[in-house]
């Protein structure tokens, strides 16, 4: 998986860049965050955030759906805005004892003192990353998806068997190249391009009938770069997904208990029903089943 982020962007016309999740793999395996203490070392009263009482949660600006909605993550509107007062709540934090501040990505995975207690804007694990920053557990592993024109025969298929019969492509040494051989299994053989940008130009000239990538940049091209496409949906997960966890200060005291936090919010399927409600139906990704 690359050591870089992967941008998602919802409104036509943004200009930032995307950086893919669906680039060739590397050996950065992400490793596990420090076990949370537990019990009465993670209550609310013994956490030593930046404000006492209080839980300061960054992201950038603008906050870009569907992980954020109208740019206003205390709305608690989109997947991580949910996720981050989930997490809170987890911790014993009030809606009310959030705090958002905004704190460009760049800046958020430098070395040095954070001015908040996690920062939750896609951040993937990496161990280049893990050496300047910390990261809670995972909280969202990339999932793979179908993009195609509106007009494409495949838009609007709900099932991996609809797609069988279609003409995928995927960029060449990826996961999602993986995700059409090993998942999708269509008939007629995937096309291989050797970079994002021949694969766009296929569907848009109609040489696909669609182009699998991870679901952030599947957001992004239908959301800002190609008109008239779709995401047809969300593939079962396959080989080792790229994770986001939440940064926090590099051997911040807290990492332990954020991370525990997120792991009670998979146990307890929080996580999972967050993302089938964000990234699924809401954002109009629904799984492939």
């Amino acid at each position: 998986m690359p050591s870089t982020r992967t941008v998602a962007l919802a409104a036509a016309g943004a200009t930032l860049a995307a950086v893919t999740a669906c680039a060739p793999q590397d050996d950065a395996t992400p490793t596990a965050a420090p076990a949370a203490t537990g019990g009465a070392a993670c209550a609310k009263e013994k956490l030593p955030t930046r404000t006492p009482g209080r839980l300061t949660v960054a992201t950038d600006d603008p906050a870009y759906a569907p992980w954020f909605t109208d740019n206003k993550p205390d709305n608690g509107e989109g997947f991580e805005a949910a996720v981050a007062y989930a997490v809170a709540g987890k911790l014993g934090y009030a809606r009310e004892d959030v705090t958002w501040t905004r704190t460009k990505f760049d800046v958020a995975v430098a070395p040095g003192p954070k001015e908040f207690d996690f920062d939750i804007n896609q951040f993937s694990i990496t161990e280049e990353r893990k050496k300047a920053v910390d990261f809670s557990a995972p909280y969202y592993l990339v999932r793979q998806a179908v993009v195609a024109r509106k007009s494409a025969k495949i838009a609007g298929r709900t099932t991996l068997a609809d797609l069988r019969d279609a003409k995928l492509g995927a960029q060449v040494g990826t996961t999602s190249y993986q995700a059409i051989t090993q998942v999708v299994k269509p008939t007629a053989k995937p096309q291989v391009y050797n970079s994002n940008d021949d694969a766009k130009k296929a569907l848009q000239n109609g040489q696909i009938d669609g182009l699998v990538v991870d679901l952030p940049t599947a957001f992004y091209i239908t959301g800002a770069e190609l008109t008239d496409t779709t995401i047809v949906g969300q593939l079962p997960q396959v080989g080792s997904p790229e994770a986001f966890g939440l940064l926090l200060d590099r051997g911040s005291p807290l990492t332990g208990c954020v991370s525990g936090a997120v792991d009670q919010l998979a146990a307890d399927g929080t996580l999972r029903q967050l993302e089938q409600k964000w990234l699924g139906k809401t954002a109009g990704a629904a799984e492939l089943t």
